[in-house]
């Protein structure tokens, strides 16, 4: 699925970022996400749908 992939590399960039800085609180959730994308658990499938209906509810 090309969202999955996007958000694999997205999260993975921004997980780099938030790494480098030492200064944000959502590390540990971003690192989570990504964490859960690359190993594709069973929770994996409801973060997808949830992160894929909150990219469709976005405005154009």
């Amino acid at each position: 699925m090309a969202i999955t992939v996007s958000l694999v590399l997205l999260f993975g960039a921004f997980l780099a970022l938030l790494l480098r800085s030492n200064k944000s609180y959502g590390t540990a959730l971003v690192a989570a996400l990504f964490g859960f994308y690359v190993a594709s658990t069973g929770a994996a499938a409801t973060i997808d749908n949830l992160m894929t209906a909150l990219i469709n509810a976005l405005p154009n």
